[in-house]
């Protein structure tokens, strides 16, 4: 079976959703980077544990060590990413690619973010300082702009070298 589509050379929804994932995994791995090597030092904040909190209010996990909770994190933060890049990938299938599709995708999902984080009782947007915005937003606009670029130039088939 080919991942594309022999009538038309489209990728299916299924392959593009698949390559969202592993770009989301790589977009994730960006964003991580950028917050570690640029926007921490210049923030001054210090690890979140944002996505391990996710996790152990929906699932009955609870690590039993500071390296566990980490792990739990880390894993919790690479599956969002892989979430955000099968978004881009539906979106690409529908024709959104590059800018577009990068701010269709953000702007569905980190609202999406912004309502789960608040229903789960995990945080309180409206109470957010600038600066705790301008951090939420660019981090996240990172992590899709490395998404959309690695599943554009790098993951499409289409796209030769």
């Amino acid at each position: 079976m080919s991942l594309l589509n022999r009538s038309t050379k489209r990728p299916s929804l299924a392959a593009n959703v698949g390559r969202g994932v592993l770009a989301g995994v790589a977009g994730s791995l960006v964003m991580t980077a950028w917050q570690k090597l640029v926007e921490m030092p210049i923030s001054e904040r210090g690890d979140s544990y944002g996505p391990a909190d996710l996790t152990e209010r929906l699932l009955p996990v609870k690590p039993r060590s500071d390296a566990g909770r980490k792990r739990l994190n880390y894993a919790t933060h690479t599956s969002l990413g892989a979430l955000w890049g099968a978004a881009y990938g539906v979106a690409a299938h529908l024709g959104l690619r590059g800018a577009r599709g990068a701010g269709a995708t953000f702007g569905a999902i980190y609202t999406q973010d912004l309502v789960m984080i608040t229903a789960l009782g995990l945080g309180k947007p409206w109470t957010w300082s600038r600066k705790d915005w301008t951090i939420d937003v660019l981090d996240k606009a990172v992590n899709i702009a490395a998404t959309s670029a690695i599943f554009d130039r790098a993951l499409d088939p289409r796209v030769r070298p």
